[in-house]
């Protein structure tokens, strides 16, 4: 039986205990959805799903994706592909790590496990990879590599949306609101789509940049959603001590280990809005942890070098 054979799966709501949350009088669960699997965990099992068992049933060998050093969506595809036995294909933001590539693999967690799962890469260039969706450069990818499926960077594509909306099981009708990060936009567009009138979707970006709206909204046509800009910490791939330090507590007192990248600043997001009284009393939140944790060891690499505290695992 392999990774996406079995019924739809669902993961447990691991219910949150915490003086904030019990002075507010505001209800907090969290959707594990990192412990669906060991490799290919969160929205990235979700998204992948459909998407290889579509190129499974379209006879292809070989699937091609694209992302960073320490993209999560690599590493998973790389493991999924591996257990569909399909072969991987990584294009890789940023030429330089091609130059050796044994010192890049023996430095880089993420690209090092990839490989292990068989994934082979092309490393590109930063202009390069701003066009690859182009049709000059898909033709070249096919020149080089021949018949691939393609399966977009961060995985949002609709059949990737169809994935994210079996991430809400039947009983999380109770919930009034829904919280989940946001990067590319699909796993937040198939949750909306699968909510009830009465609940409300909270997107908290781990990117500045106005351009996630649009993109949700090519994937939705409920209104039934809003996004929170207030937390991303400078960007994509930054998290600063102040958001350390809140992983690290809430790790020692919650037993629940966060990613730096995306869940850890909308949980940051969620306690600082109950403090500041956003959630009327009564609201029960579930909020959506969509994996990531991989990436906890290239950002502690990194950490270390700007001598800043890191995350403890």
């Amino acid at each position: 039986m392999h990774i996406f054979s079995s019924e739809t799966k669902h993961s447990e709501n691991h219910s949150i205990g915490h003086d904030i949350l019990e002075k507010a009088q505001v209800y907090l669960d969290i959707k594990r959805e990192d412990q669906i699997h060991e490799h290919v965990s969160g929205n990235k099992f979700r998204k992948l799903k459909y998407n290889l068992l579509y190129a499974q049933e379209q006879g292809y060998k070989t699937v091609l994706t694209y992302g960073g050093a320490y993209s999560n969506h690599i590493a998973a595809t790389a493991a999924a592909a591996k257990m569909l036995g399909l072969q991987s294909i990584g294009v890789i933001r940023g030429e330089e790590l091609g130059h050796d590539l044994e010192k890049t693999l023996s430095e880089n967690t993420t690209l090092q496990f990839a490989a292990t799962q068989g994934m082979n890469f092309t490393f590109v260039t930063r202009e390069a990879y701003r066009n690859k969706t182009s049709l000059e450069y898909t033709k070249q990818l096919q020149e080089m590599f021949g018949a691939c499926y393609h399966i977009p960077e961060g995985g949002t594509n609709n059949l990737a949306i169809k994935g994210c909306e079996e991430i809400l099981a039947p009983e999380d009708r109770e919930y009034d609101i829904i919280c989940c990060a946001v990067g590319t936009g699909g796993t937040i567009a198939g949750i909306v789509n699968s909510t009830h009138s009465h609940q409300k979707v909270l997107g908290f970006p781990a990117l500045k940049g106005d351009f996630l709206k649009k993109e949700i909204e090519k994937f939705t046509v409920k209104k039934n959603w809003e996004l929170v800009n207030d937390y991303h910490f400078g960007g994509y791939g930054k998290i600063n001590q102040e958001g350390i330090e809140f992983m690290n507590r809430f790790y020692e007192q919650q037993s629940v280990l966060l990613d730096p990248l995306y869940t850890a600043k909308m949980i940051f997001g969620i306690f600082d809005r109950v403090q500041k009284g956003v959630f009327k009393k009564n609201t029960r939140i579930l909020a959506v942890h969509t994996g990531g944790l991989q990436g906890i060891a290239g950002m502690n690499q990194k950490l270390r070098k700007k001598k800043l505290p890191l995350i403890r695992i």
